[in-house]
């Protein structure tokens, strides 16, 4: 699909914008925190549009003033090439730019992390993937928070649950807008630290990836659909760590989604810990719903929904690592563990964007 065919959604695009300015300087608009933060992001993904746009434009007046002064001047042709090649580029950004966002991409989100198959072994990748993980989002400028924790034995994870919150209004730069395309089944395959031969084993650990919820209104839940329980937390070993009952367990009856903390001290600190993880689970529930309704166009076509999905593979004898979903490979495992995941993750989006823009064009045919 071409540019010039996004014309009228362009126009509207524009009318749209302007409305969002003027919700903008309300101040109205603002005593809502939760409305104006979606205000924004729809703004700022909405200015970067525009900008693109603009610039297509000018640089289309330019290539066609410059291909006018050459048939008078000779020297003004050997800007031509130049020119039509910004003009390309730009209209490469701008068809990129209206490929239909994902509407959460904006938000911060809630990664769990855990041990699969593989025992110690499984809960110290856990542990290296969290460290990748948060590496990652410092390098971002993100910051994070542990909210949940099962250490084992051997002072891995059995499973560990991190928030990572971006603080940006453009929606690209959200955590989601990245780390969506981790949920999945990671693989590794190295020596272990309990291995006395020297043998390499495989061993895979899971990832889930939910989009966090900006405020408690969003979700409506009825108070009555929820079972909590409380008990004594546990550490290692399943010995207890807390002479009181402030471990909480809470049940999303109609859904059967099941949220347990323990990390705190304090009951009611678990208690709010568990609801924020609940109501993100719940808005992934409901997109899922949305998402097997959707018609292919609006589906990624990377971001899979089958949490039992190989989707990566960390070689640590040939330092590589492989995607299994984009083809992308290299050998410089080592500096990913360290945070350096931009490029992988730039695979799945660019593979993620060619796919959309796919189903665009076959929906148009």
């Amino acid at each position: 699909m071409s540019v010039d065919e996004f014309g009228d959604s362009l126009r509207t695009l524009r009318a749209e914008h302007a409305e969002l300015q003027e919700q903008l300087a309300d101040p109205e608009l603002h005593a809502n925190a939760a409305r104006a933060k979606r205000v924004n992001r729809r703004y700022a993904e909405l200015s970067q549009i525009l900008a693109a746009d603009d610039q297509r434009a000018a640089l289309g007046d330019d290539l066609e003033a410059a291909r006018e002064l050459a048939k008078e001047d000779e020297s003004f042709a050997q800007e031509v090439p130049a020119l039509e090649t910004r003009l390309h580029e730009a209209q490469e950004k701008l068809r990129r730019l209206l490929i239909p966002r994902d509407p959460d991409d904006g938000r911060d989100v809630i990664m769990e992390i855990k041990g699969g198959e593989g025992g110690e072994e499984s809960a110290l990748f856990a542990a290296d993937l969290l460290r990748m993980y948060t590496h990652y989002a410092e390098q971002r400028g993100w910051k994070t928070e542990i909210l949940a924790s099962t250490e084992s034995d051997l002072g891995g994870f059995k499973d560990v649950q991190v928030a990572i919150k971006s603080q940006a209004n453009d929606p690209s730069e959200g955590a989601w807008a990245s780390l969506k395309y981790e949920g999945g089944v990671h693989r590794v395959q190295r020596v272990p630290a309990t291995e006395s031969q020297g043998r390499i084993h495989t061993s895979t650990t899971g990832v889930l990836v939910f989009p966090e919820v900006d405020e408690p209104e969003e979700i409506e839940i009825n108070q009555n659909d929820l079972k909590i329980d409380v008990y004594r937390s546990s550490g290692p070993g399943g010995q207890s760590v807390n002479t009181t009952d402030s471990a909480v367990r809470i049940t999303h009856l109609p859904t059967g989604i099941v949220v347990s903390m323990q990390n705190e001290k304090s009951q009611i600190q678990n208690r709010a810990a568990a609801m924020r993880v609940l109501l993100a689970r719940l808005l992934a529930h409901q997109q899922e719903e949305l998402d097997a309704q959707a018609s292919d166009a609006r589906k990624s076509q990377i971001r899979s929904m089958d949490r039992s999905e190989r989707i990566r593979t960390y070689n640590f004898p040939e330092n590589r690592i492989a995607d299994h979903r984009t083809g992308y490979k290299s050998y410089n495992l080592d500096q990913v563990m360290n945070g350096a995941l931009g490029p992988v993750i730039e695979s799945a989006i660019r593979a993620d964007e060619e796919a959309r823009l796919a189903a665009l064009g076959s929906a148009t045919d």
